[in-house]
């Protein structure tokens, strides 16, 4: 009887480790296929002060502005980044140039690279946790409140009022993802669904899913 009981509790063990296991490896890889399809935003203000927190939304509009003018034809996040790293310097300098214009002297860091971020909503598009290349602008102390959008495909220019991305946005989106991981950031109507995303939030908020090598 002792036997049997102790036969029950390894194979209990090895079903739990190995569902495990595989549990990690699908989030693991669902988080990098969505990561590797995205683009990223990330500026973050000198305080959390009104004042540099209005500013922060200023130099994000003219940012914004000048990505749509030269990527606003892009078809895939590669694209979007190989433009975007070739005019890095254009994008500081129309950072410093907006802060500048309103009154203020504070330095400014640009730098394209592979950042943690945290669960997101855009309209009706919501991208789990997890580490997403991005371009990530440091606005003086770089000490206030972040301001995360997604350049690629471009999610920034959500109608506000309806809180719905655009189909054209969606298209590209979907174009770059599989049939289940454009489920995942869609459709959070489905309980399948979002026990999937809330399993990939689990696994990043818990350090099991890092930045890609």
């Amino acid at each position: 009887m002792k036997k049997n009981l102790k036969m029950v509790i390894i194979l209990s063990f090895l079903l739990f480790l190995y569902s495990t296991i595989c549990a990690i490896s699908y989030a693991q890889n669902i988080s990098t296929d969505i990561a590797n399809s995205v683009f990223r935003l990330h500026v973050i203000a000198n305080s959390d002060s009104e004042e540099d927190q209005n500013l922060k939304y200023k130099v994000r509009d003219k940012l914004l502005e000048y990505m749509n003018s030269i990527c606003g034809n892009c078809e895939s996040k590669e694209e979007a980044m190989t433009i975007v790293e070739k005019n890095k310097d254009t994008f500081k300098q129309i950072a410093i140039n907006t802060i500048n214009e309103e009154g203020y002297s504070y330095p400014v860091k640009i730098n394209i690279g592979n950042f943690e971020f945290p669960t997101k909503n855009y309209g009706d598009i919501s991208l789990p946790a997890g580490y997403y290349d991005a371009l990530r602008v440091e606005i003086g102390e770089a000490k206030g409140q972040n301001w995360w959008c997604v350049m690629f495909p471009p999610l920034c220019f959500v109608d506000i009022s309806s809180g719905v991305v655009s189909d054209e946005s969606k298209e590209l989106m979907e174009n770059n993802l599989s049939e289940e991981e454009f489920a995942l950031v869609s459709d959070q109507s489905d309980t399948k669904i979002q026990f999937k995303f809330k399993l990939l939030e689990f696994f990043v908020d818990n350090g099991l899913i890092t930045a890609k090598k």
